[in-house]
């Protein structure tokens, strides 16, 4: 096939979207902004999943089927049954900022980002912070620390490495995971170019990683080692988080925002989800 060069729009009116999942043939979705786990149906409309007054950003499913969603602004990581959330665990001691973007292994593990400092404090003092690891039992623990805003993750279709998007660092972080779920020593899977910063990613079948970037207002595609295989500029919006998925897994969906800022994006209502489509299909986890 050949790949399209311009993304097409399928949704607009967002607050503010992040955390794009393909599950069961559908976009998943956070609107963090309105609060809500949103499903893109075949017929192009949203339909609101649940309501989530923490504020949902990270999505995963455990192998029982529930919907995993971390809320952002208590520090708790959810699960959603169909019908009603419950908590899986709560996450306020790994936490120094808002809890953010997550993955699950096919065991049901959560691996779990959080910001690590309060994006609204004057001035911003970046810190450190940790990948949290829920087991499905609820336990918590540090599966690393010393990251600077962890954020988008992926877990490589053999399940044997985890790859984080540090904004703080404007790199890709990989950790190999062994069969009980720990992670082992960190490497640079990719630096990226100068002034970009990663926010939400995906894999594909050649080991590229899609990374948004909102400081550089484009999506790319970046290969282990930091070279840029494409480029997918967003007309000056900033790129949030996007996901490989349709029937091929060949569609990328490109979620990009007004502003940068959870807070200044909400009144402007211009949040939108536009998509491409690539030759090489998504790949691992999510």
């Amino acid at each position: 096939m050949t790949e399209a060069t311009r993304p097409e729009q399928v949704v607009s009116g967002l607050l503010f979207g992040e955390g794009p999942r393909w599950h069961d043939d559908r976009l998943y979705f956070s609107d963090i902004g309105a609060g809500r786990v949103q499903r893109l149906t075949g017929d192009g409309a949203l339909e609101t999943i649940v309501e989530v007054p923490g504020r949902p950003s990270g999505l995963g499913w455990r192998p029982d089927g529930a919907l995993l969603i971390s809320s952002m602004h208590d520090h708790r990581l959810l699960a959603f049954d169909g019908t009603a959330l419950s908590e899986v665990a709560d996450l306020s001691a790994f936490c120094g900022g808002h809890l953010n973007d997550l993955v699950v292994d096919a065991q049901g593990r959560a691996y779990v980002g959080n910001i690590g400092f309060s994006l609204e404090a004057t001035p911003v003092d970046p810190r450190p912070t940790h990948v949290v690891r829920v087991d499905p039992d609820g336990r918590a623990q540090s599966a690393a620390d010393d990251l600077m805003a962890p954020n988008g993750m992926v877990i490589t279709p053999d399940g044997g490495t985890l790859i984080v998007a540090e904004s703080g660092r404007a790199c890709l972080t990989a950790f190999p995971i062994d069969s009980n779920g720990d992670l082992g020593p960190r490497r640079c899977y990719a630096t990226l170019p100068e002034g970009a910063a990663p926010d939400g990613i995906c894999l594909d079948a050649e080991g590229a990683v899609w990374v948004a970037s909102p400081t550089t207002n484009e999506f790319l595609r970046v290969r282990e080692g930091g070279e840029v295989a494409r480029r997918v500029p967003t007309g000056g919006r900033p790129g949030i988080a996007c996901m490989l998925g349709g029937s091929d897994r060949r569609t990328l969906y490109l979620i990009t925002a007004p502003t940068m800022s959870i807070e200044s994006s909400i009144p402007l209502a211009d949040g939108r989800i536009e998509r491409l489509r690539v030759d090489v299909p998504g790949a691992g986890r999510p």
